[in-house]
């Protein structure tokens, strides 16, 4: 038979070698765990981004504008159907609203407001709110409005 079989120097030499090529460490990065856990983050924001909005519920109408490009997040005001009115997701009395609106806008007079009113909302009480708000200076107040769908 071959002289690899006999027990020759040259034949245990491939033998360690085999032995040092098993045992070395794997040099490849394993991607698949990574993945998972970007594939559930994924359906965490998936699940959770529609719950990020305010949080006081209203069926908004819908309107076939634009919609605003904006860097920084406005305040937000929102009127219910019952004339209940809301800034960003606390109740607000309307007697003290334009105190409360200044006491949290950050630029003053020049903060951005949007306006969200129920589409079963009066019209009057939407008018109301936005008047109090224009009496008192601010003038960059935006009204919310669904997409409309044709």
């Amino acid at each position: 038979m071959g002289m690899g079989s006999m027990g020759t120097p040259g034949g245990s030499r491939r033998r360690g070698a085999r032995r040092a090529i098993r045992h070395r460490p794997v040099a490849e990065i394993n991607v698949t765990p990574m993945v998972d856990v970007m594939l559930v983050l994924l359906i965490i924001f998936m699940v959770s981004a529609p719950m990020m909005t305010v949080g006081v519920p209203l069926d908004l109408p819908e309107s076939a504008a634009n919609p605003l490009s904006s860097q920084t997040q406005p305040l937000t005001l929102s009127i219910r159907k019952d004339g209940s009115v809301y800034l960003q997701d606390q109740p607000v009395e309307f007697d003290k609203l334009v105190e409360t609106l200044l006491g949290v806008a950050k630029n003053g007079y020049e903060e951005r407001i949007f306006v969200r009113g129920d589409k079963d909302a009066d019209y009057g009480s939407i008018m109301r709110v936005m008047g109090a708000m224009n009496r008192a200076g601010f003038k960059k107040i935006g009204l919310v409005s669904t997409e409309e769908l044709r």
